[in-house]
This record gives structure tokens, sequence and C-alpha cells, in this order.
């Protein structure tokens, strides 16, 4: 049982909006839902975990429990990591919606074999689907294009590129700038592009608990040259917020971008905020 720090209200957002394009809300870490006009409903790298302390941090509130998540149609996850494969914050998601996760193989390998959600949870192995690069899907009214990354942290990332007639999204797990990013923008038009971004900071080693150097997700320069290699029309940057010791302030963005021809918009979000194509 998770305890979420605002109620149930932003579970309940989403089942009752109705779009009139697509609409996002932001999670937090790494995590949107999206609704399409259509009422088909993703979660992506949906996370209500606090991290592992001292060494992982949560910073911000828990926006939601699970649990009170009735509506869904997938959950997608992006790669292995505990902050986006995580049971406690997306297998209850699978039991009361029938939605399947829809990840790589070493994702799919934590929730089969290290976590063992069908035993600890109401969650066949039917609702699982893997997926790889190449890969297209159609869920509802999107369709969603399993894309190379590059996040060397990962053993197998994935991105999604998820089209709609109202527009398209590209949620690109915490890949720093990918060779695959230029290929991307000559095959879609992205209206809306996620980022990973964050500072190096200090934080304590995994096995000896010593204080390491610690660079995990893209900083000013890294970000701004992948948004522009993908040809972004909004740039959405994530994961700022999140862990002790590698937060950062994104609306330093704005210096970045401003001599690359994309992003068009640079658009700050915070946890619990919604944004619509």
């Amino acid at each position: 049982m998770v305890d979420s720090d605002w109620g149930d209200w932003l579970p309940r957002a989403v089942a009752a909006a109705d779009p009139d394009t697509v609409a996002l809300w932001y999670l937090g870490c790494n995590g949107f839902a999206v609704k399409g006009s259509g009422g088909t409903v993703l979660w992506i790298d949906p996370y209500v975990g606090t991290g592992d302390p001292p060494r992982t941090v949560r910073m911000i509130p828990i926006p939601f429990d699970p649990a009170d998540v009735n509506v869904a149609d997938a959950v997608l996850a992006t790669h292995e990591h505990t902050d986006h494969v995580h049971g406690p914050s997306q297998a209850p998601i699978l039991e009361n919606t029938d939605a399947d996760l829809v990840a790589p193989d070493d994702s799919l390998a934590v929730a089969r074999e290290e976590e063992r959600w069908t035993d600890e949870y109401a969650v066949s192995e039917a609702a699982f689907t893997e997926v790889t690069e190449g890969d297209e899907l159609r869920i509802g009214e999107f369709t969603v294009h399993v894309v190379e990354t590059h996040d060397t942290d990962a053993t197998h990332p994935v991105g999604y590129v998820i089209e709609h007639e109202a527009g398209t999204v590209f949620h690109a797990g915490d890949s720093k700038p990918s060779p695959s990013f230029t290929e991307l923008a000559e095959r879609f038009d992205i209206d809306l592009g996620i980022l990973a971004f964050g500072s190096e900071g200090t934080i304590p080693d995994g096995e000896t608990g010593e204080p390491v150097r610690t660079k995990w997700y893209s900083d000013e320069n890294e970000i701004s040259a992948a948004a522009n290699d993908l040809g972004l029309d909004r740039l959405v940057p994530t994961h700022w917020d999140m862990w002790k010791g590698l937060t950062a302030d994104p609306t330093a963005l704005h210096d970045h971008v401003r001599s690359y021809e994309s992003p068009d918009q640079l658009e700050v979000v915070e946890i619990g905020d919604r944004i619509d194509l």
C-alpha cells in the first residue's frame, strides 16, 4: 500500500478528463499519464517509490496511490531501473485495469524474475508484452513506435514515439543524445519531446556507500543538442526534480536552447501539472 501525499485527486483527474487532443500529466521523476481524445490512457514509467535512502532519496511528493488508478490501457516502461519498472508502483495498475506492461526484455525480467509480479500481485503472464526497437503497436487511438535511445547506465533502454491524429509525443526515457535522434527527426514530426535532465552530483556508491561523483542524465548542453537533433517543437525536461544531489534548475535551459533551431518552445512542468497538445 502506497501512502499518497495528495490523496486520489490525480488519478481522478486523469479518469475524468475529456481532452480535445492529447493531455499529459507529469507524475514526477520521468513518469507521465497520457490520455487521448478518444479516452485511451497510457502510463509511462510511473514511479511512486521513495528510492533507496541514503543513496537515492526522493525529493518530491508521492502524487498518487496506484491502487486508485482505474483507467489504463497500457503501462509503458523505457528501461529496467527501479524508478521505471517497480512492482508497487505499476502492478496495482495492471490489477485494477487489465492493462498490459509494455517493455523491453530486461525490464520484463525485473517484473518476472526479480520482483515476481505474477506471485505477488493479481497479474498474469499474459499481461507482459515484450517489445524491442523497430516494433510498432496500436493501443487504442495511439500508434506506438519503439525506438533506439542511448543510455549507457541501462542494459536495454528504448524510447516510445506515440502518434495520434492530434500530434506526436516522444518519451526518451533517460536517454542522452543518441545517433538515432536525427533519423527520428526525419521519420517523425515530433510535437512534444520528453527528455531527462539533471546535474552531476555526489551520492553514495551502491555497494560501498562511499561518496561518488555521479551523472545519470543529460546536462544543459546535452539535452539542448538532443532536442535540436530531434527537431522538437516543444521540449519538456524531466527527472530534474527527483533525486537528492542530482536535482537541477530546468529554467536554466532557456539560455542553452535559444541558439538552436529547435526546440521552438521550452515547457517546464512540475509534478502534477497537465499539458496538452
